[in-house]
């Protein structure tokens, strides 16, 4: 029978003491598995499992939500399908359920692309590619676009990977989060404000252990250090997983969920997710990036590991 998220992806590469494996999948050319001389960095799950809460999807030609599913260009209202029906929005892009196309393939990298064709509330056509490598000490994650439209395009991008340490329990990790604003939303999480974290117990820059967290919130002011913003869990260790994202990158989801299966049961689990614009972005306009006619477009963003104890 072949698997509920299609084709799956095996990347490989050799490390200083040990191997990297990655899975990705054909369906949201997601990422299902990344392990890191035996250290699972992501939540993995079965290939016969619909990607639990979107775990590790590509989110475009947007991420998060659009309000209503409703937005104006050029005067004219633009209706998006509903995909968030008890919240009414549209959430997540168009691609959560599209089969990629295999472009090019190594033994450590495979290259994906998919094209987003005009349809309801987005008569716009934009090519996709998402290029997976495993690199030292993690896996490096980037996106591109394409407008194959004959008019400018609104394009953004956001990716939705549930993150662990090994077998450290979620609750006994901290995490740290380099981000200064944080966006109060309505009950539908749609935003009605954007707020300094300091001061508030959604500042996340100095560390918050996971168990305390209730989120599923966005944060904007992220801090770009070296052409790049890094968020990261931390076991009791010192061991710790860092999830980077590029200067395009400005937004960050954060995410905690109670109800994550794992082992047979349920347990916490909480994804980080880079996003190059903000929540209702189409209606605000907020890090939206319009392309013009054969623009091409590249972000990036990855996951890395260390495993460095020293001084702990």
């Amino acid at each position: 029978m072949r698997a509920l998220t299609g084709e799956q992806f095996v990347l490989t590469r050799a490390t200083a003491t040990g191997s990297s494996t990655a899975i990705i999948t054909e369906v949201a050319a997601a990422l299902r598995t990344l392990e890191i001389d035996g250290v699972h960095l992501t939540e993995p799950y079965g290939p016969d499992v619909v990607p639990p809460f979107g775990d590790g999807i590509v989110l475009a030609p947007w991420p998060n939500r659009v309000e209503d599913g409703i937005w104006m260009h050029e005067g004219k209202r633009q209706h998006l399908d509903i995909t968030e029906p008890f919240r009414h929005n549209a959430i997540h892009g168009l691609l959560r359920s599209t089969a990629y196309r295999v472009a090019e393939q190594s033994e450590s990298s495979v290259t994906l692309s998919a094209t987003v064709f005009p349809q309801h509330g987005y008569p716009f056509m934009v090519d996709t590619r998402v290029t997976y490598e495993l690199v030292e000490g993690g896996i490096r994650v980037t996106h591109e676009f394409r407008n194959a439209s004959a008019v400018k395009a609104p394009v953004a991008v956001g990716t939705h990977p549930f993150l662990r340490l090994g077998d450290v329990p979620t609750d006994e990790l901290v995490l740290r989060l380099s981000a200064s604003t944080r966006f109060e939303t309505d009950e539908r999480l749609i935003p009605i404000a954007e707020n300094p974290v300091d001061g508030t117990k959604y500042d996340l820059r100095e560390g918050i252990a996971v168990n305390r967290l209730y989120l599923d919130d966005a944060f904007g002011g992220v801090d770009i250090a070296n052409g790049e913003s890094v968020s990261s869990l931390t076991a009791p260790d010192g061991r710790r997983v860092e999830m980077w994202q590029d200067e395009n990158c400005g937004f960050v989801q954060v995410f905690t969920t109670r109800k994550f299966p794992k082992d047979g049961g349920l347990g916490l689990a909480v994804a980080i997710e880079p996003m190059t614009a903000a929540p209702n972005a189409f209606n605000t306009g907020e890090g939206l990036r319009w392309l013009d006619p054969d623009e091409h477009w590249v972000v990036t963003w990855g996951i890395r590991y260390s495993g460095d104890t020293a001084g702990q």
